[in-house]
C-alpha cells in the first residue's frame, strides 16, 4: 500500500503552513467561505499560496460558489486543486474542470450506504472524493466523524480521502479501518475554532506516518 497522503485544512497563516510542510503534509487547504471560522479572503489565500513551500500542494475550498467567484478564485489564488464542499452537482464540477482546467475534489457527507452508492455519480468527473461527516451548521470542520465501517466493503472507483473528526489520537485507527489513501484534518489540529496548533499538526503527521 502506498504511503497515506496528508491534508491539513483550514490553514490561515504562513507559520502553520510551514509547520505542516515541515511535518510532512502533502496538501494544505485554504477555506474561502465567509461563514467558516477558517475563512481567508482570496487576497490572503493568494499571499499564502505565494509563500507555500514547493513540497505542498494547495487546495482551495469553496462552498456553492457562483461561477464568477469560482473563476475569480482560481485566477487569483492559482491553487493546485479546487475542492467543492457544498451541494455542487456532477454537471457543475464537469463544467468547472473543462473551463478552468484544474484538478477538482468533491466532499460528500456520509450518512449511510446510500451516500456511497450515490457517489458513483462523480465517477469520471471529480478527481477525488472526500468522505466526510454529514454537514451540520457548517459544511466540514465540525470535529465529528461517521461510521468508518461503511467504507470497509465499498468498492472505490475513484481516488478518495477520509475526513471528519480525525486527530492524532484516532487517525491510525481510521487508516487501519478504511485503508484511506489520504486523510484530511482541520479542527483536529486546532486549539480553538480556526486556530491551528503547530504541536497538534506535528503529532497528527507523525501518527499518520507511523500508522
Amino acid at each position: 500500500m502506498d504511503q497515506t497522503k496528508i491534508k491539513i485544512c483550514g490553514i490561515s497563516t504562513v507559520e502553520t503552513m510551514q509547520a505542516a510542510a515541515d511535518a510532512g503534509a502533502d496538501y494544505i487547504g485554504l477555506v474561502h467561505f465567509e461563514k467558516s471560522p477558517r475563512h481567508v479572503s482570496l487576497e490572503q489565500a493568494a499571499k499564502l499560496r505565494m509563500h507555500a513551500p514547493a513540497s505542498l500542494k494547495i487546495v482551495l475550498l469553496l462552498v456553492n460558489a457562483q461561477p464568477e467567484l469560482t473563476a475569480q478564485a482560481v485566477t487569483t489564488v492559482k491553487p493546485d486543486v479546487l475542492q467543492f464542499h457544498g451541494t455542487e452537482t456532477p454537471e457543475w464540477i464537469k463544467l468547472v474542470k473543462e473551463k478552468l482546467n484544474i484538478e477538482v475534489w468533491k466532499a460528500l457527507g456520509v450518512r449511510d450506504r446510500h451516500t456511497l452508492m450515490n457517489s458513483a455519480r462523480y465517477n469520471g468527473i471529480a478527481d477525488r472524493l472526500l468522505f466526510d461527516a454529514p454537514a451540520k451548521a457548517l459544511p466540514g470542520g465540525t470535529g465529528t466523524s461517521f461510521d468508518w465501517d461503511l467504507l470497509r466493503t465499498h468498492k472505490h472507483e475513484i481516488n478518495w480521502g477520509l475526513a471528519g473528526g480525525l486527530d492524532q489520537h484516532n487517525v491510525s485507527e481510521a487508516i487501519a479501518a478504511t485503508g484511506a489513501p489520504l486523510v484530511d484534518t482541520s479542527s483536529g489540529v486546532e486549539s480553538a475554532a480556526g486556530i491551528k496548533d503547530i504541536d497538534k499538526i506535528i503529532q497528527f503527521c507523525e501518527a499518520v506516518r507511523s500508522a
